[in-house]
């Protein structure tokens, strides 16, 4: 979910990889292209962007790119890769860094303790 500095939501997304066949179908990556056609520089900076997982290394990239503001995410990259290996599912192809590791001037909060139990349980749930 993309909200501007003053709390109203802007656009949402949803990911799109397994529905379209397309693995950068992300929806980071969505609404960092939608802020670049909508917004001005000003509004981007002063923009939050909440998601349910870290942004992979993609998406890291095209938020700083496009100037966006803080990013609030629930669970991380490192809890993710455990999490995969753990139920025996193998790596994204792209390494899972922190969204620091790549665009280290980003403003970032995450995870939420409790929240992540949840993301956790929904990776459990689709990869059985």
């Amino acid at each position: 979910m993309l909200v501007a500095g003053d709390g109203r939501i802007l656009a949402e997304e949803r990911n799109r990889e397994n529905s379209t066949g397309d693995a950068t179908r992300h929806p980071e990556l969505d609404l960092a292209r939608w802020a670049a056609a909508n917004m001005t520089a000003e509004e981007r900076a002063t923009a939050t962007v909440f998601t349910s997982g870290e942004h992979c290394p993609m998406c890291a990239a095209a938020h700083a790119w496009v100037g966006l503001g803080r990013i609030v995410y629930v669970s991380s990259s490192q809890q993710l890769a455990a999490w995969l290996t753990e139920l025996g599912v193998p790596l994204p192809p792209v390494r899972t860094l922190a969204i620091n590791e790549v665009a280290p001037g980003l403003a970032v909060q995450g995870p939420v303790p409790g929240l992540d139990e949840q993301v956790r349980d929904l990776h459990r749930r689709f990869r059985r």
